[in-house]
């Protein structure tokens, strides 16, 4: 299974829950053909965030929304005209290892998406500790909680409530060297977001825009 964040940033004036809400009957069938069973997307003033799981790979986000090309602006690079640009993941408590390991339960949690900004100079730095955490820990919170990087723009994507259980697998390390510490540590990586509630002021959150859960169906393995 490939897990995907994606951002993108609206046109003046264009209401993307319109158009996106629109899109739904032709987004389930595509999600479908494509072997998409989870997706969400979030908002913050101009900008989008997307995150996606797919049983196969090289599925882009433009194969989702055909027409977005009415409410997205077109970025720069890569070898085609591009709406949406991807996030890396720098960042997970798990990884899929099957569509049975990775199924939610019953009742899954609801989408969750927060908005922070590093410090140019911290980048390095914050990737370092997250992969030291994420390989020394693996299954320490959230089971679906994974953090994507674009510039220095972090997408943290969740799901509340929580899934905590242990990882099936083994991290990469045999270290411990995580910093008991973490807040304090990770607190000057960060540039404050201002005019926001107090506990916003390095994770914002993101507004629910859409979200498509389709049966899995044994796929993702």
């Amino acid at each position: 299974m490939q897990r995907c964040l994606y951002r993108a940033e609206c046109r003046e004036g264009c209401d993307p829950a319109a158009f996106l809400g629109s899109q739904v009957e032709l987004l389930n069938e595509r999600m479908d053909w494509l072997g998409i069973s989870w997706l969400s997307i979030f908002q913050d003033g101009q900008g989008l965030f997307l995150y996606y799981e797919c049983s196969g790979t090289g599925v882009e986000p433009e194969e989702l929304f055909p027409g977005a090309l009415e409410i997205l602006k077109v970025w720069p690079g890569g070898e085609y005209p591009r709406l949406w640009v991807p996030m890396m993941d720098i960042f997970h408590y798990q990884q899929p290892v099957s569509g049975q390991h990775w199924k939610r339960n019953q009742v899954p949690g609801a989408p969750y998406g927060r908005l922070a900004v590093l410090k140019p100079e911290q980048v390095s730095s914050y990737v370092y500790y997250h992969y030291q955490y994420q390989e020394e820990r693996p299954g320490d919170g959230d089971k679906y909680g994974i953090i994507g990087l674009h510039e220095n723009l972090l997408f943290f994507y969740s799901e509340l409530p929580a899934t905590v259980e242990p990882a099936p697998y083994r991290g990469k390390l045999t270290t411990n060297l995580r910093p008991e510490q973490w807040g304090e540590v990770m607190e000057p990586h960060f540039i404050k977001w201002k005019n926001v509630e107090p506990d916003q002021e390095i994770w914002k959150k993101l507004t629910p825009v859409l979200t498509v859960n389709l049966p899995q169906r044994g796929k993702g393995e």
